[in-house]
């Protein structure tokens, strides 16, 4: 199995405990997702340092205050590591005001011109406000705008049916965490029934959203497993047969 998104400075614990562990789980390889400039080099360290580890580079939504060319080119520069294999994760967040909403837009549009040039794919985080859908509209329809030729992940897949259906049309991987276990994410589990085979991914996004077995407790890569496993059940399939899709899905999207 792949964690395809996880955060190892947040976790709390020994980057190489944490890997060592994924490893004893069956995991082998892990992307850790950069939120910033202060994190990025963090993610390209820990890339470095471990050869299941990757990296993906970029400005979160709710940091997005501010992003400017030199952010833009801070990016870049590290994108040309061989370390790193993805940017973002970049994209909106209604359900917090921590941005402004045209920052925002500003710097998930000039994310997505910096997978374009670099040919790597755009992990893309959307949550909108209670009740609403606005982020999710307006993100599909940037995406459908700027990113054609762009491989698209959005990470932590948390919208219903007709979001996923429309995610299938444009051809974009659907990535689910540990929410997909919840015993109230009904929708969620509809909508990842729906992925096709060769656009679904999985993850922890640790140390949040830990699965239901261990809910309560701080995440890590080797808690993949267990939303992998309920991930299997909602698509009745066998955990091996899922473990070979999620795997080779990855492998093509992120070249490792």
């Amino acid at each position: 199995m792949v964690d395809t998104h996880a955060h190892l400075a947040l976790c709390g614990a020994n980057e190489d405990e944490l890997v060592s562990a994924a490893r004893a789980a069956g995991v082998g390889r892990i992307l850790t997702v950069g939120l910033g400039e202060d994190s990025n080099p963090e993610a390209v360290r820990a890339a470095a340092e471990a050869e299941e580890v990757f990296a993906a580079v970029g400005r979160h939504p709710n940091s997005a205050d501010g992003f400017d060319q030199s952010a833009a080119e801070a990016i870049e520069e590290l994108a040309a590591r061989p370390e790193v294999v993805a940017i973002g994760e970049t994209g909106l967040d209604f359900y917090r005001d921590r941005a402004q909403p045209e920052d925002q837009r500003h710097a998930f549009s000039a994310q997505i011109s910096i997978a374009r040039g670099t040919g790597k794919p755009v992990v893309v985080h959307l949550r909108d406000a209670q009740g609403s859908e606005d982020a999710a509209r307006e993100a599909f329809a940037r995406l459908a705008d700027e990113a054609e030729g762009v491989t698209v992940i959005l990470h932590c897949f948390s919208m219903g049916a007709a979001w996923a259906e429309r995610a299938a049309e444009h051809g974009w991987y659907c990535s689910f965490a540990g929410n997909l276990t919840y015993p109230k994410a009904e929708q969620i589990r509809e909508a990842a029934g729906l992925v096709p085979d060769d656009r679904l991914l999985v993850e922890t996004d640790s140390p949040f959203l830990a699965p239901q077995p261990v809910r309560g407790q701080a995440n890590q890569p080797a808690h993949v497993v267990a939303t992998a496993e309920r991930l299997a059940e909602v698509r009745n399939v066998p955990y091996g047969e899922l473990e070979r899709t999620v795997e080779a899905n990855a492998a093509r999207v992120f070249g490792w």
